[in-house]
């Protein structure tokens, strides 16, 4: 490894710690604050009717709220907080696979260049139509969910001066995790870039790429968002969105897929405490990824096509 090489990581690294830490410091800073004021508890209480539809009670809206709103950590939180069905814990832990920290993981995907009503959609639209269909498929899991981790107790904490400050801490906290991620990520990308590392990679993973209805230069995309996560797998589809000429379509296609199916091991393993089969779970998100990822890229390709004929139509005309 050359001085340059780790140079030019180590930059990239800091671009999109910067780029990222810039929605992810502000987002969670201000969603801690709300937590300590009337909007949460309003909007769990909003959306608390519409329970029943996805086969919830209505206090289930506590970890759907926070795990949209933060992460996934925090609507097991919730969950734990609550006596609940492993049926009713199930549907939960889908839903929030396909739609936790919506706010800066849909920060990251604009970055990127995905647009804001694909993403909304996508991840949204995921999480209502598989809870409705769990319920209406699975008669079993009536029985009551047994955690096997005890909650964290919340931090006491009065007076708006020392909410702000750990506020402020947690959010300083969020933004150096990611750069302890991200940068020796890129450092390591630009390590296998310069041995041409990349290029191996890229020609293994076209089969997949391919199939998926991608370009080859997308599987350094998949394969981050796949293993460490949404929003450390953008900091890699940024770069290649810069630098390997990934297409909008190709980042559009993989947001799509790493949406549906993104930190397979560490989002699957962390429910098994909860007392729910993990494995459905997983083939649950795996199988949405590819079939959806596929059906967006068949007809997007369907209507390039039916836009080209009618453009040498009109030239010929």
């Amino acid at each position: 490894m050359t001085k340059q090489t780790f140079a030019e990581g180590l930059k990239a690294g800091l671009q999109t710690t910067w780029t990222l830490g810039k929605i992810i410091f502000p987002v969670t800073f201000v969603v801690i604050l709300l937590q300590y004021t009337p909007v949460l508890p309003w909007i769990t209480k909003l959306i608390a009717p519409f329970m029943s539809l996805f086969g919830l009670s209505g206090e289930a809206a506590v970890p759907l709220v926070l795990g949209n709103f933060l992460n996934l950590y925090a609507g097991i939180a919730g969950i734990l907080s609550l006596e609940m069905t492993v049926k009713e814990v199930f549907i939960i832990a889908v839903m929030l696979s396909f739609s936790h920290n919506l706010l800066i993981e849909t920060g990251v995907a604009l970055k990127v260049g995905v647009k804001l009503w694909v993403v909304l959609v996508v991840r949204l639209g995921l999480a209502f139509v598989s809870a409705i269909i769990i319920n209406l498929v699975w008669s079993g899991g009536q029985e009551i969910a047994q955690y096997g981790m005890v909650p964290q107790q919340q931090e006491n904490v009065s007076g708006w001066g020392s909410i702000i400050l750990m506020a402020l801490e947690k959010a300083a906290f969020g933004v150096i995790q990611l750069a302890l991620i991200v940068i020796p990520l890129m450092i390591v990308i630009q390590i296998m870039r310069d041995l041409k590392w990349l290029d191996v990679f890229s020609r293994w993973m076209a089969p997949v790429t391919r199939g998926l209805g991608m370009k080859e230069n997308t599987s350094m995309t998949l394969v981050a968002g796949l293993t460490i996560g949404l929003a450390y797998g953008a900091g890699v589809m940024i770069k290649a969105v810069q630098e390997d000429g990934v297409s909008k379509k190709d980042a559009t296609l993989a947001f799509i897929f790493l949406v549906s199916c993104h930190a397979v091991v560490e989002d699957t393993l962390i429910f098994i405490p909860l007392g729910i089969p993990v494995l459905p779970l997983f083939l649950i998100r795996i199988t949405t990824a590819v079939v959806l990822t596929m059906a967006v890229a068949y007809i997007w390709k369907r209507n390039e096509v039916q836009k080209e004929r009618k453009l040498g139509y009109e030239q010929t005309h």
